[in-house]
């Protein structure tokens, strides 16, 4: 019997992964079609069907839950002797899998940018969704949040950017609309709320002088994405909370103005974290460095 190649195992990860087909080659960058081709002829030579496949869904028979479990940490072995190897090239190359949120990726994506440009033979796959999910089940090699969120049994490289909250409106609705002076008057306001990847709505968090206060504040619009939010605001909707990053070039252009902003104190900005594991990937340990850099 022919042995299985790497890539019809990496492909059986990855279907495995995602529970897809047409996610899985996205990731892989085949066809779906292919993949689907790949992993059939793997299942007729072994002679034993690895996934249970309707019209809706695909999830892994019995045969193939015990597959995947024998053939995974064999996998990663592989992957981390060709990295190890790789390491004695000039320059890294192959492809480093991150995940983030899309307000992070807005925030690094120069940094990013210009990791390819240093390092032209590295691919980059960033993968950007609200919800914390974990890197290593997930197979990425690196994620980007806020420091406060990642894990701690993760290794986190800050991006030393501090980063401060800030409430602000339109002019149009301060014509109409007092000034709120202390998080309590927010009672009083339209705010545009703000659902989590959870689904909870987020209360806003202000702090002076030790002083910390939580508020759940009211309006008729509650959103789930930051451009949105920026939008209505802008349009008069309500008052806001959003990262200074995000409502920087707004205040500079007088769209929007800011309150309250002795209740926002900094705190710690974005991290890149990994795995605490003996061996970093070539082109991971790239990316360190070049944020160690801008320190």
């Amino acid at each position: 019997m022919k042995t299985p190649g790497l890539s019809e195992l990496e492909g059986v990860l990855a279907v495995a992964r995602h529970r897809s087909f047409r996610a899985a080659a996205t990731e892989l960058g085949v066809s779906t079609s292919a993949l689907s081709h790949a992993i059939a002829a793997l299942e007729a030579r072994i002679g034993v069907r690895l996934f249970n496949r309707t019209t809706r869904s695909v999830s892994l028979s019995e045969a193939g839950a015990q597959f995947v479990d024998s053939v995974a940490p064999a996998l990663s072995t592989i992957r981390v002797a060709i990295e190890q190897a790789g390491t004695y090239r000039d320059t890294p190359a192959g492809t480093l899998r991150i995940n983030t949120s899309t307000g992070a990726a807005r925030q690094v994506m120069p940094l990013l940018l210009a990791y390819l440009r240093r390092y032209p033979e590295m691919k980059l796959d960033l993968v950007t969704e609200g919800r914390m999910i974990d890197i290593v089940v997930e197979g990425f090699d690196a994620g980007i949040r806020l420091a406060e969120i990642v894990p701690q049994d993760m290794i986190a490289v800050p991006f030393n950017r501090p980063q401060r909250f800030a409430v602000v409106g339109s002019p149009a609705y301060f014509a109409e609309n007092p000034k709120p002076r202390t998080p309590d008057d927010l009672r009083a306001h339209r705010c545009i709320r703000m659902r989590m990847p959870s689904g909870r709505i987020y209360h806003w968090e202000f702090e002076r002088r030790g002083q910390a206060i939580s508020v759940d504040v009211q309006g008729m619009l509650t959103l789930d994405e930051p451009l949105l939010i920026m939008e209505a605001a802008r349009e008069g909707f309500g008052l806001a909370y959003m990262t200074e990053w995000n409502v920087a070039a707004d205040l500079e252009a007088g769209t929007l103005q800011r309150v309250l902003e002795d209740w926002t104190p900094a705190f710690d900005g974005l991290c890149l974290y990994y795995p605490g594991r003996r061996h970093i990937p070539a082109g991971l340990r790239a990316l360190i460095e070049m944020i160690r850099e801008g320190e």
